[in-house]
C-alpha cells in the first residue's frame, strides 16, 4: 500500500505533476530494485524501433509487469531511472509515458541520464525502478 510511501516535494522546489521531489519509505516491507528494462519481448523482439515513445510505452509495461509478479503494484513505485540515447527527442519519450503516469496515485522520484549508447544499437531508452512493498 502506498500510505507507506511519503512523497515530499518542499515549497522551495519547482512542483511538476510529472515527478516528485523525494520519497521516503517506512515501515516493514520490501525493497523491489527493478533492473534496466528495454523495450524487448520475452521472444527477443525489439518493440518500437527507431520510435523513443514506442519504446518508452513498452518499457513502462514492463516494469509494471515485474511490479505485478513481485505482488506490488504501480501504487508501490517511487523511484525511476531513465537513460535516455544522445539525440532522442525526451517529449516524445515523455509522451509515451503518459498512459503510464496516469495510473500513478503520486509521481515517482525521477533521474534522467542522457547516454552515448546501450546494450543493443535499436534500444533508444532504458529504464530501472525502484518499489516499496509494504508488509504492514
Amino acid at each position: 500500500m502506498s500510505s507507506h510511501i511519503e512523497f515530499l516535494n518542499p515549497d522551495e522546489l519547482l512542483k511538476n505533476p510529472a515527478f516528485s521531489q523525494a520519497a521516503i519509505t517506512k515501515g516493514n516491507g520490501s525493497t523491489i530494485y527493478i533492473g534496466g528494462q528495454n523495450a524487448i519481448t520475452k521472444d527477443l523482439e525489439i518493440i518500437g524501433k527507431g520510435d523513443i515513445a514506442l519504446q518508452t510505452e513498452y518499457v513502462l509495461k514492463n516494469i509494471e509487469i515485474v511490479l505485478n509478479s513481485c505482488g506490488a503494484t504501480l501504487d508501490d513505485l517511487f523511484k525511476l531511472t531513465i537513460y535516455i540515447v544522445q539525440g532522442q527527442d525526451v517529449r516524445k519519450g515523455f509522451e509515451g509515458a503518459q498512459g503510464f503516469l496516469k495510473k500513478l496515485s503520486n509521481p515517482p522520484i525521477i533521474s534522467g541520464i542522457v547516454v552515448a549508447g546501450l546494450a543493443n544499437p535499436d534500444y533508444l531508452v532504458e529504464i530501472e525502478a525502484v518499489a516499496f512493498k509494504s508488509t504492514i
